[in-house]
């Protein structure tokens, strides 16, 4: 069953379950709409269409459909079909709420700009990108690491704590760092946050003026954006190429910028590689214009064959002093551990601790303490060993998947690193339409013109990580499906 949820193990009378299949299409009809997949004006494909996409009968289609327009998120023209209401468009992007009087300029801005960029809270499925493998994660270890700390330790950890972070997790990632990524740092240059989006927040606010230019990729992730937006910065687009981004032409366009901001070692969302020649050449425009360099290593452990070949971070080329190394564990262990690390140069340490005391004053003692052990101990390098095994042949399943349930049409070309692949359309076509269709039957699949602020490259974003063979292939057949309608 391709709804999403309908396999999830529950028992239920026929009676039972229909009901679950109508609330689970109601569901995804709302959240697309709310989300603009689904904008304002837009006329819903006919009910028989929906339901044979989706899997379900004709009555739990129009059921959903009742009830939205009930709520006011659709309305009924009479023989003219059924479209989302214009009252459903006239909310902010992202289904958020318009903000409240009474914000300063500055918290109308962060406001404006939340509502433009939200990620989603649903449960991950099939193919949301960035989800990790989580089923396999080893809590039972996890939780015997914890259960070690003494008494004496539980207790010291349940005080307020540096805000720079636990002294033995910054030596274990400083040494990580140097084993892995080739970055050599002294552990005082690590500072733990809670996530590489909290990395970027403190970047932003410590090292940017209101006004100040960021040179970021286009395309590009947009959490980086929407947090240079929030603090009042002007993010400036630079295109792609095969070496990544184009520090020449950007440099030239901008000359003012502060700031670069990249992901070299595997691009979001394009998938590329920066070559040497293009970080050295990046490592020079910062140091010849006093500016910046954001290196975000966000899945840069997933590179996949021999140890040897793999990238290392720009951060560990020589010249890279005014390189800042944002990583995180949200895709190397699991995002629940809301934890992720920024590297900065020694003059900055105490700045950035400070300016994260001011925000929440530190990390969980006990996870922090936990994660040390765990990378010290080595597990951090078993799991990433068999993540990547696992992660590469997950990569091999969605390739053929695709390929056989579109009878070759759509086609994924393999990637030596990464969690997600990219499958290019033309420039400038419309690439909304089929993931709103994917959308509604319980299959996220994410356009890449969302991610474009000037590009006209289009397609879409297959993650691959963090679902079952089973999953992989009944995502892949809808889509496919989908895309012949």
């Amino acid at each position: 069953m391709p709804v999403a949820g309908a396999n999830s193990g529950t028992t239920a009378t026929p009676n039972g379950r229909q009901g679950q299949l109508r609330q689970q299409v109601y569901e995804q009809l709302r959240s697309a709409i709310e989300q603009g997949r689904l904008p304002a004006g837009m006329r819903l494909p006919p009910s028989r269409e929906q339901a044979g996409s989706l899997g379900v009968s004709r009555n739990t289609v129009l059921w959903a459909v009742q009830r939205l327009q009930a709520e006011g998120y659709v309305e009924a023209r009479v023989g003219d079909g059924t479209y989302v209401s214009q009252a459903a468009g006239t909310a902010p992007a992202q289904g958020l709420v318009a903000p409240p009087r009474g914000l300063s300029r500055r918290g109308q801005l962060i406001a404006e700009t939340a509502a433009r960029w939200r990620p989603p809270h649903v449960a991950a499925r099939a193919f949301r990108i960035g989800a990790p493998e989580v089923e396999t994660f080893p809590f039972a270890l996890w939780d015997r690491l914890a259960r070690r700390a003494s008494p004496g330790q539980r207790s010291a950890r349940a005080q307020y704590l540096d805000p720079a972070g636990d002294p033995d997790l910054r030596q274990a990632i400083a040494l990580w760092l140097w084993a892995s990524r080739g970055i050599r740092c002294d552990a005082a240059q690590v500072v733990v946050c809670s996530g590489s989006q909290q990395g970027i927040d403190l970047i932003a606010r410590l090292l940017l003026d209101v006004g100040d230019e960021v040179l970021v990729e286009d395309p590009g992730y947009p959490g980086i954006r929407a947090s240079l937006l929030a603090h009042g910065v002007q993010a400036r687009p630079v295109a792609l190429d095969a070496q990544g981004l184009c520090i020449a032409e950007g440099a030239a366009q901008w000359p003012g910028a502060r700031m670069a901001v990249v992901t070299p070692t595997h691009q979001f969302p394009t998938g590329v590689c920066m070559g040497l020649a293009r970080r050295q050449a990046l490592l020079q425009w910062a140091r010849t214009h006093d500016a910046w360099v954001v290196e975000d290593d966000y899945d840069g452990e997933f590179q996949y064959g021999n140890a040897a070949q793999r990238v290392p971070a720009l951060c560990s080329l020589p010249g890279s002093e005014r390189v800042l190394y944002v990583g995180t564990f949200s895709k190397t262990l699991h995002p629940g551990l809301r934890l992720g690390f920024v590297v900065v140069p020694p003059a900055l340490v105490e700045a950035f601790a400070m300016a994260r005391a001011i925000t929440d004053r530190h990390a969980p003692g006990d996870t922090q303490a936990v994660l040390a052990r765990f990378i010290a101990e080595g597990h951090l390098l078993r799991h990433l060993r068999q993540m990547r095994e696992l992660y590469q042949e997950r990569q091999r399943i969605l390739i053929h998947a695709l390929a056989d349930a579109s009878d070759g049409a759509q086609r994924l070309a393999p990637s030596d690193r990464g969690m997600h692949l990219l499958l290019e359309s033309t420039p400038g076509s419309d690439d909304e339409t089929l993931s709103r269709k994917a959308l509604t039957a319980g299959v996220m699949l994410a356009p890449l013109s969302r991610y474009a602020m000037q590009s006209q490259r289009r397609g879409w974003l297959f993650g691959y990580a963090g679902y079952s063979e089973a999953e992989i292939v009944g995502a892949a057949r809808m889509v496919a499906r989908l895309a012949q309608l």
